[in-house]
Order: C-alpha cells, then sequence, then structure tokens
C-alpha cells in the first residue's frame, strides 16, 4: 500500500480485517503500530467490532480496522463523537484509550445503523441429508454423551423438551474433573447459533453438530454446505471438492452479509464523496 501511495495511486480508504485479539496482542503494541502506519500514510483511521451472529447463525467477532485518507471531507452521519456499545465492545475502548495522542488526533468512531433482527437459525442450515459427511452411529453419539458432563446433559435434555429440531454445536475440551484430573468433555451450545468457523488444523477445529428432534439425537460434523451457508455464500458459490479444502476456504473467509453491511452503510458512501480537484486531474 506505500507503494502505491507513493506512486499517486493512494485509494480513498484502506480496510483490514482480523480477530478481536489484535486489539491485545503484544501489550496493544500491534494495534498501536498498525494505527501509526495508516497516520503516517496520511489517513485518519477508526475501528469497529462487527459480529456475524448480527447477520447470520455464527458467533464470529471481527476486527475491521478503517482508514480513510485525510483530504476526504466526511460527511457528519459517518462518523460519531461516542463509541457506541454496539461496534465499538470495551475491547475496543480500551485499546483506543491506550493509543498516543498524536493517533488520537486523527481517530474516526465510524458509525452504522443498528441492522434489523436476524431471521434464521443454525437449525435452519442444517442439511437432512449431506453429501459429504455421514452422520455418526448410534454408538457414536452415545459416546459424545458420555463426555458431556451434568450442566451439558441437561441442555440435551431441555432441548429435547421444544417440541422443535434443535441443533448445537458441540466442541470438545480438556477441562478437570472432581479429582482435579485433566479430562476431555464434549461442551454442547444451544443459543440457534454455530460456533466461530475456523480453519480444520485440528480436530477440535471441525464443527460437530448435535441434532435433536424429540427423543431422538443424532451427531455428525458440520458439512460444508453448511459452513458456507454460515457464512453467507449463496447455494450457486461452487465449493472445493475436498472437505478440509472447502472447510479452509470458508473458516478463513470473511461473513458476506458483514461486509455487504459496511459497504452499503460506510465504503459505498464514501466511495461516492468527490475527491479533490487536484485528485480528479491526477486520475
Amino acid at each position: 500500500m506505500r507503494g502505491i501511495i507513493t506512486d499517486g495511486r493512494a485509494p480513498k480508504m484502506i480496510i483490514l480485517e482480523n480477530v478481536c485479539g489484535a486489539l491485545s496482542s503484544h501489550g496493544g503494541k500491534d494495534f498501536t503500530a498498525i494505527c501509526n502506519a495508516y497516520i503516517e500514510a496520511g489517513y485518519n483511521v477508526g475501528a469497529m467490532v462487527l459480529d456475524a451472529s448480527l447477520f447470520l447463525p455464527q458467533s464470529r467477532k471481527r476486527l475491521f480496522v478503517i482508514g480513510v485518507r485525510g483530504d476526504i471531507a466526511l460527511p457528519a452521519f459517518l462518523t460519531t463523537c461516542q463509541p457506541s456499545a454496539l461496534w465499538h465492545p470495551a475491547g475496543l475502548i480500551r485499546a483506543h484509550g491506550a493509543l498516543p495522542g498524536k493517533i488520537h488526533a486523527h481517530w474516526r468512531w465510524w458509525a452504522l445503523p443498528h441492522p434489523p433482527k436476524r431471521k434464521n437459525t443454525f437449525a435452519d442450515l442444517v442439511e437432512d441429508h449431506p453429501e459429504d459427511v455421514s452422520w455418526h452411529s448410534p454408538a457414536e453419539t452415545e459416546k459424545l454423551l458420555r463426555m458431556m458432563s451434568a450442566l451439558n446433559l441437561a441442555k440435551v435434555e431441555t432441548a429435547k423438551q421444544t417440541g422443535r429440531k434443535m441443533v448445537g454445536g458441540v466442541y470438545k475440551r480438556t477441562r478437570r474433573d472432581e479429582y482435579g484430573r485433566k479430562v476431555q468433555r464434549a461442551e454442547v451450545r444451544f443459543d440457534e447459533v454455530a460456533g466461530c468457523l475456523r480453519t480444520p488444523a485440528g480436530g477440535s477445529s471441525r464443527q460437530t453438530i448435535l441434532v435433536v428432534e424429540g427423543q431422538r439425537v443424532r451427531s455428525r460434523l458440520l458439512s460444508t454446505r453448511e459452513t458456507a451457508r454460515l457464512m453467507g455464500l449463496p447455494e450457486s458459490y461452487r465449493l472445493p471438492q475436498n472437505y478440509n479444502e472447502a472447510y479452509h476456504l470458508t473458516g478463513d473467509g470473511v461473513a458476506v452479509p458483514v461486509v455487504s453491511y459496511l459497504a452499503m452503510h460506510l465504503f459505498n458512501p464514501i466511495m461516492r464523496l468527490h475527491a479533490p480537484a487536484a485528485d480528479r486531474a491526477a486520475a
């Protein structure tokens, strides 16, 4: 980007996306370095955290650092004087507070409207007959249930009583038992939202789902088409044939509705702003 800027082709915006851990990595030094790089390049900068669960049934919080060229006059509706609880969580506010004063002078609290309420649930996206994964045998599902604590088994029993199909994401964790020994536990969530998709580097990175319909309980891995749906990709999107490759593609991606929402309410309005006369002449 510095090379493009030096070449006289500085873009109006530079947007970086990362996990929220970037706010606190190396004691906040990484975030400070990112913001400082924007300012040194002649950009005003701000950041937002968007959770894909506002748009899709997947818990996926991501940090967006958005820089706008300093010579562009921003209309008032694109920024706010104070952080928003929805887009600027406590971790971001803390990271902002630790920034040097020179960065504060170029900081912008970006504004977005509140999105409409999400309509679909995790269960709506789950396939009855997936092509690339098989349902576990009853014995395998029973083994998974035996790995659950009393608290998680109670969640399964509650799901049975709802009278509708419930889909929970299962995660294997190492916990200590009542004797202090480390044991592997299966933990389930039935909040109608999938856990954050990850790349399939390890077995625990591939989500197992538990489907409860009355007294019937089944389990299997998440299918790749389901991962695509959780990222907001259309049914026509062609996925790699290999399971791990397809899972890596979706797990390492950016949720489509999140970026579309940012584009509609922030990126596109900025792109439509008139550039200074000198810039138009250069173009």
